[in-house]
């Protein structure tokens, strides 16, 4: 009996080109249409500005009359007195960050998972999401409040703890800087960030834990064997975004909590390449120059992420292209 052989429903054959299924797909492609506009507007029109890096620009004489001046703008800035403490600054934050606030949401994601108390773990994931959603402007507000040398919490607490004799001054000590900024933005973000690691988990499959405990492995183990190799994929393509802004050392926070760039000893330690931009362009109106330094730290950055996604390919890892 020969075989029998089932057509669709719908007469007309189905195209396969890119046109006839994004015909078919009209409804989700409309959906999108608004983001695409955002992009558009926000993010690649404004990309023919990156052509005042290589010109004089004069805000008198407008962009197309202002002199082509080549890279004169990208030499000066490698040859400027704060060019090397930038650098310094910018990664040595960067590095710091990802090295304690990369972590950091794994580790409370990994903590909540063994919760079994859902009431506890709900208010706990409510702490820890509220101070992604304040401004910065309230926390450095928190900051400078806590750290205050009259009256400031930690000052007093360590007072009656007789680990200090006196409050100190700690936003006016260059070499506490660094470790303030990151342990803030660690607290501002840790939970947010722990969101996907907690739906990355949720979706792992509860069988293999029951057969790790028939096996006898502990929690903890079942952790390293079972939980971290599960979630390899979202934390690497994490870690590959978190290389790709290693230059993004910080703009709002470091800029609030140096009051604006104003305090002048923590400068030194606190000029990045974000706020060096905003101080050589906004305050100093050079925006040519400022354009420069942008500009290259936004080809570093995907540079870097195109070495970091290359290594991870070529190690069977996830990637991001």
């Amino acid at each position: 009996m020969p075989a029998k052989t089932y057509r669709p429903l719908s007469s007309k054959p189905q195209g396969k080109g890119v046109w006839s299924q994004f015909a078919r797909q009209w409804d989700y492609q409309l959906m999108i249409l608004p983001a695409i506009a955002f992009l558009l507007i926000f993010s690649y029109i404004p990309m023919w500005g990156v052509m005042m890096a290589f010109k004089e620009y004069n805000l008198f004489e407008g962009f197309k009359a202002s002199p082509w001046v080549g890279t004169l703008h990208f030499r000066m800035f490698f040859e400027s007195p704060e060019f090397w403490s930038i650098v310094r600054n910018t990664l040595c934050i960067s590095l710091l960050k990802l090295a304690f606030g990369f972590p950091a949401p794994i580790i409370l994601a990994l903590l909540l998972n063994e919760v079994k108390n859902m009431l506890f773990k709900r208010v706990v994931q409510t702490i820890t999401y509220i101070p992604h959603f304040i401004s910065w402007v309230v926390v450095s507000g928190l900051v400078f409040s806590m750290l205050a040398v009259d009256n400031g919490t930690v000052n007093e607490v360590l007072m009656k703890s007789t680990l200090i004799e006196e409050p100190i001054n700690w936003l006016s000590i260059p070499e506490y800087f660094w470790g303030i900024l990151v342990s803030v933005g660690v607290w501002k973000e840790i939970g947010f960030g722990s969101i996907v690691y907690l739906a990355a988990i949720a979706g792992i499959d509860p069988a293999l834990y029951e057969a790790a405990s028939i096996d006898g492995a502990s929690r903890f183990k079942q952790i390293f064997t079972i939980t971290l190799p599960s979630m390899s994929a979202v934390i690497t393509i994490f870690l590959l975004l978190g290389v790709g802004n290693i230059l993004n050392a910080g703009f709002e926070d470091i800029l609030l909590l140096t009051k604006n760039l104003n305090n002048g000893i923590l400068l030194p330690y606190a000029q990045t390449v974000d706020t060096y931009v905003y101080q050589m362009g906004i305050l100093n109106q050079r925006y040519s120059y400022a354009t420069a330094a942008g500009l290259l730290k936004s080809v570093l950055s995907v540079l870097l992420l195109y070495i970091a996604n290359t290594i991870a390919r070529r190690m069977g890892k996830a990637s991001l292209w």
